[in-house]
């Protein structure tokens, strides 16, 4: 009995001071940590990053950001929202999230909620035919309904996450390899030198464009122009918060998180299209591309990014031709989609920071739109 004793005790010390000693060390410097970020958190709230750039997330503070499992979490939640669900319980529980998140029930194809078995398949309802015209003299579109984080001219290599936080070109797409195959991106090549080599018109600029899809929008993303696509890179990357609260904080936002770089070719040159995965956003679906398989495990997917080429001289795959307003893929929730693109120095956007775009509404300026403005004045 006293040696059985002793183990116990020797056995429980091991333990306290293995497992939870440390267990409430960590604990505590974590929560130490969170603090400290929901404190400039409060003073960020009204406080834009351009006009006060060190209230941008440090380099420890996003470390003990990514510490929180928001790739367990969104698998959780994605199981949540595939549970079967009893009649019953439909117009309740959907209901209460299409009150929540303003959901128009009336522009879907069914608007009974007692015919979606599941959370996941409202997320995913399709809208009636005419409901999101595409605007025929536009040739550039809103691929989805949403806000708009911010559009522009990509300068000297980087893009304006929102107003005040830019990122990386080179980060976010990746070595252009899409062109012909594999090769050595040149060493020390500058950010300035990464735009330039993407131009097909060197006498072009690059363009880009972030839209924020809110819970409440519609999932589907569709093609904004007539493009063929003929690469694919797919970075697993984390699942942080896109909402647009986070992107004034962290910068790089769109660079740490997983995302589907679609790239290919339009009438100016060079064009790509990016879903860019969240926090209980893990799952990005484009039906032309059966083989992405986003939101799984580190050890399934242990490399920084996977490329799939679409050339027509791949045996496996081929091109994806696409035309503007053609269905292109599904969040399960909401995200964001950014736009890389090529088009004349005179092209020129007809949006604003914050507005709310529907899915087929022009991005640009066309001939209507500017003989609008002229009489207007």
């Amino acid at each position: 009995m006293a040696a059985t004793a002793a183990f116990k005790g020797a056995k429980n010390s091991r333990w306290r001071r293995f497992v939870l000693k440390p267990f409430v060390f960590v604990q505590f410097f974590f929560g130490i940590g969170l603090l400290a970020i929901a404190l400039k958190q409060f003073r960020r709230k009204n406080t834009h990053p351009a006009q006060s750039p060190e209230l941008i997330a440090k380099d420890w503070e996003i470390l003990y950001y990514r510490i929180i499992p928001f790739r367990a979490i969104s698998r959780a939640w994605g199981w949540l929202t595939n549970c079967h669900l009893p009649v019953w319980a439909r117009q309740p529980l959907l209901g209460l999230y299409a009150r929540t998140f303003n959901c128009n029930l009336e522009e879907a194809t069914d608007g009974n909620l007692d015919n979606y078995s599941c959370l996941a398949e409202f997320f995913r309802r399709k809208l009636k035919n005419g409901v999101r015209p595409i605007d025929p003299a536009s040739t550039v579109v809103a691929p989805s309904d949403g806000t708009v984080l911010n559009f522009g001219r990509v300068t000297a290599g980087m893009m304006e996450q929102v107003k005040g936080v830019s990122y990386s070109l080179g980060e976010f797409l990746g070595p252009a390899y899409w062109r012909n195959g594999p090769e050595v991106q040149p060493a020390g090549q500058t950010e300035l030198e990464y735009e330039k080599s993407l131009l097909v018109n060197k006498d072009n600029d690059l363009f880009h464009c972030v839209i924020y899809l809110a819970p409440g929008d519609y999932h589907c993303f569709h093609s904004p122009v007539d493009w063929t696509v003929n690469f694919r890179r797919h970075f697993p990357g984390a699942l942080l918060s896109v909402n647009p609260s986070i992107a004034k904080w962290v910068a790089g936002l769109f660079s740490l998180n997983e995302r589907a770089v679609y790239v290919g070719r339009w009438k100016h040159g060079f064009f790509s299209m990016t879903p860019v995965g969240a926090t209980n956003v893990g799952s990005i679906r484009v039906y032309a591309d059966d083989k992405l398989r986003t939101n799984c495990t580190k050890w399934a997917l242990p490399l920084p990014y996977y490329d799939r080429y679409m050339g027509p001289t791949e045996s496996d795959s081929d091109e994806i031709p696409l035309h503007k307003g053609e269905i292109f893929g599904e969040f399960n929730l909401g995200s964001t989609i950014v736009l890389i693109f090529e088009a004349p120095k005179d092209f020129e956007f007809n949006i604003r920071p914050g507005e709310k775009i529907r899915m087929g509404q022009s991005l640009h300026l066309t001939g209507s739109s500017v003989k609008q403005e002229a009489a207007a004045h």
